[in-house]
């Protein structure tokens, strides 16, 4: 059962993750890499798939986030949190990239970030293996979806690609995680919603 103190918390975390800047403990990726010559198009594209990452990892924050509120085992609501900490650190990456190219965050992000919110207390509420199935199948669409990115960015823009490249690494991790927590396959309906809703993000923040 939800108490007072935790749906506070809650709300603290959702204002820090759309509103205050990402804390990391590791160092940016990019740390050692040299900034690349680019076309001002190819800037603005590689700008705009950063801001695709970046509102994906403020969803996955606020999945996370609604997820650990309503999990029922310790061992879980734990996972949940270690995962939610590297997501944090992901929007910290992600942020700065896009600061780097010149560009913005999605302005739509406390819409996406209210809906996962949701999605992510009522995936908790079902119980934990569902819980983490849901997770698991996340990372597996966010980790297909920074392949993606990994062959669309410019080939020369090695900055980007070694932040989503450590992100993907993380993305796996999440998932054998849930998966080994006890995690099970989500039905074909629900992989289907989770894809189209996904497809309907990116596709809108590319632009907004």
């Amino acid at each position: 059962m939800l108490k007072p103190d935790d749906l506070i918390i809650a709300f603290d975390r959702g204002l820090r993750t759309l509103f205050a800047n990402a804390p990391t403990a590791r160092p940016l990726p990019a740390d050692n890499v040299p900034e690349a010559e680019m076309s001002e198009a190819e800037k603005k594209h590689a700008a705009a798939l950063m801001r695709i990452n970046h509102t994906g990892e403020i969803c996955a924050q606020a999945l996370y986030q609604g997820q650990a509120l309503t999990a029922r085992n310790p061992d879980v609501k734990a996972a949940l949190e270690q995962a939610a900490w590297e997501e944090t650190e992901h929007l910290n990456w992600c942020e700065s990239r896009i600061a780097e190219l010149g560009s913005h965050k999605s302005f739509l992000n406390p819409i996406w970030y209210t809906g996962s919110l949701a999605m992510g207390m009522v995936a908790g509420a079902l119980g934990d293996k569902w819980n983490l199935g849901f997770l698991a199948e996340t990372e597996k669409q966010v980790e297909a979806h920074l392949d993606g990115h990994l062959g669309s960015l410019p080939a020369q823009d090695a900055r980007s690609r070694a932040i989503v490249g450590q992100m993907k690494e993380d993305e796996i991790k999440h998932a054998h995680t849930a998966i080994e927590h006890g995690g099970v396959p989500l039905p074909l309906p629900v992989k289907a919603a989770m894809k189209l809703t996904s497809k309907i993000m990116t596709k809108t923040v590319y632009w907004v």
